[in-house]
């Protein structure tokens, strides 16, 4: 039984992030297999591979892209073992390759993959087990690449190396905060991000009052927005924060996360500052920007310990009905803001 686990902890897909660093050294493989949970990563990966092989292809027969649900791998790879029309290289890329059956055949091919031809094979979501072919197959060849989520502090370091490629410059603070407003969808950061670049023209540096004055320009609210206006219990302003976020695109699950946390920073404010806690590392407990603390400070004194209990008691209850029930979103925060801020 110990070998067994032992077997499979071993078998760990490469990082999707391994293949950029292979391009850079001009390494092409025959086959990749791209799977995992983190579909900006796979797009991107795809993207770069597709790219880097562009001059080696002359023609637009050479390069295919084909889905899963209509293909058999035993096409796939009679077209991978075709020469290309007068290019030095034949991309194909098998889109939903979970759900070809042939496997057998992907086995067969990978013993002699064709020199002239790059098969890309993209996996819906992740694999269950590593063991079975052909991703045992694939792995022992070096063409297996997985996409993890990336989260927290990866992600925050993903938005720094991001705006430093665009020649900009954002702290690590600042970073948290923007994936605090943009939540940790990738391609919604990325997004952000490039609005917050085009925002900011010529300079360098991604600062707090850049990323507030996007906001302010594109007349949308963010979740901090809806957080001061509950610090202050003013429901009317909260209420029209909360619907500018629905409207959006800003989930009610997203919304009920971020002012847990939130109030939960609010309940602990107090033993905090008992600690003498610095500025710097109280915003860092709080998963909140130093820039928010005066507000936090004032939220604290409208907030009696009684009335924290009451706030965490609705969002527990607005969690479970996001979960169980059909209620809309719009019906689902105006109840939760009315509990929270109650007359």
């Amino acid at each position: 039984m110990s070998s067994f686990l032992y077997s499979m902890a071993k078998t760990k897909a490469q990082a999707i992030q391994e293949i950029q660093k292979q391009l850079k050294q001009k390494k092409i493989l025959p086959v990749y297999y791209l799977f995992g949970e983190d579909t900006y990563s796979i797009e991107t990966a795809h993207k770069a591979i597709e790219e880097y092989l562009n001059p080696f292809i002359a023609s637009d027969f050479d390069k295919e892209t084909y889905y899963g649900e209509k293909q058999t791998f035993a096409n796939i790879i009679g077209l991978a073992s075709t020469f290309p029309f007068g290019s030095e290289k034949k991309l194909i890329t098998l889109r939903q390759a979970e759900k070809v059956k042939d496997k057998k055949e992907l086995l067969t091919y990978l013993k002699t993959p064709a020199d002239f031809s790059v098969i890309i094979l993209l996996h819906e979501g992740s694999v269950s087990n590593l063991e079975s072919e052909p991703y045992k197959t694939l792995f022992n060849q070096g063409y297996l690449f997985e996409a993890r989520e990336l989260k927290g502090n990866s992600l925050i370091e993903w938005i720094i190396l991001t705006a430093e490629k665009n020649g900009k410059k954002i702290s690590y603070e600042n970073a948290q905060l923007l994936m605090d407003i943009s939540g940790e969808n990738r391609s919604s950061l990325e997004a952000q991000l490039e609005k917050i670049i085009l925002y900011i023209g010529e300079s360098k540096e991604i600062t707090i009052e850049s990323i507030r004055g996007l906001s302010t320009s594109l007349k949308q609210y963010t979740i901090f927005d809806l957080q001061n206006a509950l610090a202050k219990r003013n429901k009317n302003n909260a209420l029209k924060v909360a619907y500018n976020l629905l409207k959006n695109g800003t989930s009610p699950i997203q919304i009920i996360g971020m002012l847990n946390k939130y109030f939960t920073g609010l309940a602990r404010l107090t033993e905090l500052y008992d600690l003498k806690t610095n500025e710097y590392q109280l915003a860092r407990i709080l998963g909140t920007h130093t820039y928010y603390l005066p507000e936090y400070r004032e939220a604290r004194k409208l907030y009696s310990n009684k009335q924290l209990a009451d706030v965490f008691s609705a969002l527990l209850k607005a969690d479970i009905s996001s979960k169980t029930t059909s209620i809309d979103d719009y019906t689902l925060i105006t109840v939760l803001i009315a509990e929270i801020v109650k007359d």
